[in-house]
């Protein structure tokens, strides 16, 4: 069996969907070793299909399950109150829960690294071992880009695949994939709900992960971009000066590690999570 993941196709992979509170999640599972949670970064047209470079090289050496964050992808059940980061936090223990893991590794990108850094503090025995790629939380500021969030078109959604995917995929294929899901009459409202509760200032500052890190005892692997424009590699070191004993990784890319660095990644992680 395979997966098509809009221009990437996974062997040996499912689609599958977890009944949880809010209605059903959609997460894409492949491998046989130690159970290992991806979690993606706030994009408007993002998924577990942000992992689609880093889904089938992880799986060799671990049971990789890439999620749709509450609110994103496939899944139903959209949230008609304002989101919070607890119930986003949360929704990663009740899909643990769903699966029947007791404990799991938790691998979170930008704003999937800051549910997973909040995560490692209040739920340690539930982790194995912990990624923070790019991850958000670390300075209390206002991203641009979510307070002039407009819907992106599929040219707009094309262009930024193309500056941010290195790899030999479908672009075009990829393009149709993601813009399917912006087109999801729900989507828009629930985003701008997540958009109004992530980047208040109040939020910010109750939800930093600074104060929270010294508290993270698990084995912990920093992965960040040197050139990183949306959380810069000051965050990165803070995250990794912060939590004991982590460990650091500095790739040459951006933001975007899982497609702007995939192969680097996928090395970094094959060599820090298996046991």
């Amino acid at each position: 069996m395979s997966v098509d993941l809009g221009g990437v196709t996974i062997a040996n992979a499912e689609e599958k969907f977890a009944e949880m509170s809010h209605g059903t999640t959609r997460y894409v599972e492949a491998g046989d070793g130690y159970p290992t949670i991806l979690v993606h970064g706030v994009g408007y047209t993002s998924g577990a299909h942000d992992w689609a470079l880093n889904i089938g090289p992880l799986s060799s050496k671990l049971r990789v399950i890439a999620v749709d964050a509450l609110g994103w992808g496939k899944g139903e059940g959209w949230l008609q109150q304002e989101y919070s980061f607890a119930y986003l936090v949360d929704f990663i223990r009740e899909f643990q829960d769903a699966l029947g893991f007791e404990k799991t590794n938790l691998v979170g990108h930008s704003m999937g690294g800051w549910l997973a850094s909040l995560f490692g503090y209040e739920s340690p025995h539930r982790l194995n071992k912990l990624v923070l790629v790019a991850s958000g939380g670390a300075m209390p500021r206002q991203l641009r880009s979510m307070v002039e969030f407009k819907p992106p078109s599929r040219e707009e959604i094309l262009a930024g695949l193309k500056s941010r995917v290195n790899a030999d995929v479908d672009l075009e294929a990829m393009a149709d994939y993601h813009h399917a899901l912006a087109r999801n009459p729900d989507r828009l409202a629930a985003y701008q709900r997540v958009l109004n509760h992530m980047n208040n200032m109040e939020t910010r500052s109750r939800y930093n992960t600074v104060r929270r890190f010294p508290h993270i005892p698990v084995p912990t692997l920093v992965a960040w971009g040197r050139n990183d424009a949306v959380n810069a590699l000051e965050m990165g070191e803070m995250t990794h000066q912060g939590i004991p004993g982590s460990k650091m990784v500095v790739f040459e890319c951006g933001h975007g590690i899982p497609t702007e660095a995939p192969d680097d990644l996928n090395a970094a992680l094959l060599d820090f999570l298996p046991d």
